[in-house]
């Protein structure tokens, strides 16, 4: 018996064709309607002009010898070229975000059609279906709200870029661009980030591992979650050989390697007082964009080595102190290191590093006797020797408003009789002040501007033309270390004043140069002199009042404190190096901590520390007499030549160094072996 045939309703056909053309018409409605709105964007397409592969990237900051000092940016990017990336990472990239990179022109249709089936079924913004080129669009041009009005716009980008760009190009942008979690963005950043290396070296297994991270950094972050991210990369690897960009067995080699990375580098801060200097420099000439995300490579003069050493003396040498009504230690201080032969900012401490003021340059204050280096050297230019005598003695002045005022010296005592030389060593305010007094106030602010001085009050009710402050150093205003290591670089530097610089070189994200730069230079002293004042500053540190700033070469400096010890300094160099150390209260005051009262003696062991520290490796040199200066032996109660043969005590002769022509023509007649050689000299 055959089969019956199953029997049809002969209604159910009219009415599956209605459904048919009813579904067909709604389809056709809704598919018009769409085009409709993508042709009116299309014809609101952005022009090619306003299309720019532009993103922000990290400035990088460097030290004399290439150490990463910093990095400024808003976003951590780190720019690469893509011929620099190896094949298995662009291809780990395009294999997982969008494989059909290399064959759409801007839009997957096909897969943003799975996209909307997904999304539909889920009720929610589940999937995108942008391609590489719509998340370039995205990032760079557009927000991140998910509306089908900016789905659109990403469409008319995607298709503009295409035009306009190459797909290495684009890819590039896309490479450099995408987050990776912990704030690197970009693959160069994320390399560093996670394995320590630049992108150029990636293995394929931390490609894969890498290119796994971009979907969703937090996730898949082998910090966060080394074992999911194990399972990320591993499908990665699967969907490369899926697709052909690797062998089968490349994949298993790459899917049996562990996942090794680096410890988490926190972000790190060095020379933070530096750093802040140098910016305002970099923002005037480029912009806060620009330095914060054109990628630039700014090239400095500062050594890591002897910043650290810096930053170690100076907080190890300042007191304790106490915390002011503003939260800050008090006392402060500030250490600034120059080299005098080119201007090379080598070290800036501006403080204890609980604030941004940067007291190396900001700070104005008193240098004490740390002044008395532009009298002497103007006297010593203009004649005087350091075998002149002087008569340490009360004196008595009278001032422009018609007051009387007598210096004091530190010691309270007077010494009498001395030659320049001893009163250099020993600071003495009345020979000081005597030497400012016969020069004139304009000769010694002359010599101070000369020889990098800008501060000096010369006009108004309260100014700087006065013997106190000129010769004791109350200056209306004040210095700032960074001058004062400038002006006695002067002399370290044979006369020759050179502008301290800190920036060497800036180039942009593509090695272009921007900027170059070499210190100006000017003679403004003879060698002579300067090498004179360079003799009487060494007998600073071996004589006088800074023998703890012995550093076992040859060096030069002077003290300073200001009146009631409210300021600090100790100001010396070696031909190398120049420091200037100080310390005191923001709002300033008697430095006394539990009774126990500071000044220049506290400065200058933080001077010896860094010094010491920072010229460890250099080789030991002296400085270079010039041709034009003599030596011979003196009497130093008279200041005139000794005979080999002079019976005076060892103590009272010694030999001095005189620029050529103004050494003593006359012999002591203290040392005279005979009544006739005494007539004798009596009558030349």
């Amino acid at each position: 018996m055959l089969p019956k045939k199953k029997q049809t309703n002969s209604s159910q056909k009219p009415r599956s064709r209605i459904k048919l053309w009813i579904f067909v018409i709604v389809f056709s409605i809704m598919f018009g309607g769409a085009l409709g709105v993508l042709t009116a964007y299309l014809g609101s397409a952005p022009p090619l002009d306003q299309v720019q592969l532009t993103q922000q990237y990290t400035t990088h900051i460097y030290d004399i010898n290439g150490k990463l000092i910093t990095d400024l940016y808003h976003e951590n990017r780190v720019p690469i070229d893509i011929e620099l990336l190896p094949d298995h990472l662009k291809n780990a990239v395009v294999a997982i975000e969008d494989s059909k990179f290399y064959q759409h022109h801007g839009i997957d249709f096909i897969a943003f059609g799975r996209a909307i089936l997904v999304n539909l079924r889920e009720g929610r913004f589940a999937q995108g279906g942008g391609t590489i080129t719509m998340q370039v669009a995205r990032n760079l041009f557009l927000t991140q709200e998910k509306r089908i009005s900016r789905k659109l716009q990403e469409f008319l980008w995607a298709v503009q870029i295409e035009r306009k760009y190459s797909k290495m190009e684009i890819l590039e942008t896309y490479l450099n661009m995408v987050h990776l979690g912990h704030g690197a963005n970009g693959v160069e950043a994320g390399a560093q980030l996670y394995f320590g290396k630049s992108a150029k070296d990636l293995t394929l297994a931390e490609s894969a591992l890498l290119a796994g991270i971009i979907r969703w950094p937090t996730r898949y972050s082998p910090f966060n979650n080394p074992d999911i991210a194990k399972e990320r990369r591993d499908f990665v690897l699967s969907r490369m050989v899926e697709l052909g960009f690797i062998s089968a067995a490349e994949g298993e080699a790459a899917k049996n390697e562990p996942i090794v990375t680096v410890e988490r580098r926190q972000r790190v801060v060095n020379a933070p007082y530096f750093v802040e200097y140098i910016l305002d420099d970099l923002i005037d000439k480029y912009g806060e964009e620009r330095v914060f995300g054109g990628g630039l490579r700014v090239y400095t003069t500062l050594d890591l080595d002897m910043q650290k050493a810096a930053e170690k003396a100076l907080l190890n040498g300042l007191p304790a102190g106490y915390k002011d009504a503003n939260g800050l230690t008090q006392p402060q201080g500030a250490l600034i290191a120059i080299d005098p032969r080119n201007g090379h900012i080598k070290a800036m401490v501006g403080g204890r590093g609980e604030d941004k003021f940067n007291r190396a340059v900001q700070a104005y204050r008193s240098p004490g006797s740390a002044i008395k280096i532009f009298a002497y050297t103007a006297a010593i230019d203009q004649g005087y020797t350091a075998a002149n005598i002087f008569v340490d003695e009360p004196t008595e002045y009278v001032l422009a408003n018609g007051e009387k005022w007598s210096p004091k010296n530190y010691s309270g005592t007077f010494a009498g009789e001395m030659t320049l030389r001893e009163a250099v060593e020993k600071s003495i305010n009345t020979v000081a002040v005597e030497v400012v007094n016969k020069l004139g106030f304009k000769t010694v602010i002359e010599y101070g501007k000369k020889m990098g001085i800008t501060s000096f009050v010369e006009s108004g009710r309260i100014n700087d033309l006065g013997l106190s402050p000129l010769a004791l150093g109350g200056l209306t205003k004040g210095v700032s270390p960074l001058e004062m290591a400038s002006a006695y670089g002067v002399l370290a530097n044979g006369g020759i004043l050179v502008e301290p610089i800190a920036i060497l070189k800036v180039t942009d994200s593509h090695g272009n140069v921007l900027e170059e730069n070499t210190a100006r230079k000017e003679v403004v002293l003879s060698e002579e002199t300067a090498y004179i004042m360079t003799d009487l500053l060494r007998g600073v540190i071996e004589r006088g009042t800074g023998k703890a700033a012995n550093i076992n070469r040859p060096a030069a400096g002077k003290t300073g404190t200001h009146q009631d010890n409210r300021d600090a300094w100790f100001v010396g160099y070696t031909p190398e190096l120049v420091a200037a150390v100080w310390f005191g209260e923001d709002t300033p005051k008697p430095m006394v901590y539990k009774g126990v009262q500071y000044g220049s003696w506290n400065a200058t062991p933080i001077w010896r520390d860094f010094m010491n520290e920072a010229l460890k490796n250099t080789p030991i040199s002296d400085f270079q007499r010039p041709s034009g200066i003599v030596e011979v032996m003196i009497d130093t109660k008279t200041g005139l030549l000794v005979k080999d043969n002079c019976n005076l005590p060892k103590d009272e002769i010694r030999s001095e160094i005189f620029i050529k022509g103004t050494e003593p023509k006359e012999y002591s007649p203290r040392c005279s072996n005979s009544l006739w050689d005494f007539f004798s000299n009596l009558g030349r």
